[in-house]
């Protein structure tokens, strides 16, 4: 287990709430799925499930994502 802190959370137009956090030992950024959208038809998009922001399957492309905080 690793320290993480909270970068911001980001609302996709699926309806999914991601959540962006950096790991503190490695400096690496890390995005999980924090609420899947009830609308949502990405089957990738698990909750609570980290995804990569160069799997464009998973939507995470710079058109997708909608500002929530």
């Amino acid at each position: 287990m690793s320290l993480v802190r909270l970068l911001g959370f980001t609302t996709l137009n699926c309806g999914c709430v991601s959540g962006r956090y950096r790991e503190m030992g490695t400096n690496r950024e890390i995005t999980y799925i924090e609420e899947k959208g009830t609308a949502c038809a990405h089957s990738g998009h698990q909750r609570n499930q980290p995804v990569s922001a160069d799997r464009v399957a998973h939507g995470f492309n710079a058109g997708d994502a909608v500002r929530a905080s």
